[in-house]
């Protein structure tokens, strides 16, 4: 390995230490099927897995990208996080999902170097998965959930 690359997080495969690949980008919309009916027409793209997440107040509907999705996100109950999110700065990218080998690992290789969680531990998520969230305000003003399938 180089020491380029080591001074850059990489590993031997040059990939990005243990974020394995992007999971999803999730956009936050107000109509559900509005949102999947545009990106249908605009696309071609179709809905691969559609769920409601109770625990978060979400329904959710992925659309397959190569080996990513863009999920779009409605919230079911006012007091939702996306419900809160939509009536403060309206539709657009609320997330950005990173697949992990190893959630609990990734969570707390934030935590300790200091940074801020809204997870303390590993969670259920959709489609069956692990999941965590890191606070927008440890990354850059971008909300990140750590993926684990």
């Amino acid at each position: 390995m180089s020491f380029h690359s080591q001074q850059h997080g990489e590993n031997a495969q040059g990939h990005g230490g243990l974020l394995t690949e992007i999971d999803h980008v999730a956009i936050a919309v107000n109509d559900l099927d509005a949102a999947i009916a545009w990106y249908r027409e605009a696309f071609g793209a179709t809905v691969t897995h559609r769920e409601k997440v109770e625990s978060d107040g979400v329904e959710e509907a992925l659309l397959q990208v190569a080996e990513s999705y863009v999920q779009l996100l409605t919230p079911t109950r006012d007091d939702s996080p996306v419900a809160k999110y939509l009536e403060k700065r309206g539709e657009g990218i609320h997330h950005i999902g990173y697949r992990v080998d190893d959630c609990a690992q990734a969570l707390d290789a934030i935590k300790a170097m200091g940074g801020k969680v809204l997870d303390e531990t590993p969670r259920p998520g959709s489609r069956g998965t692990t999941v965590a969230f890191v606070h927008p305000k440890t990354s850059f003003g971008t909300l990140i959930e750590l993926v684990q399938e």
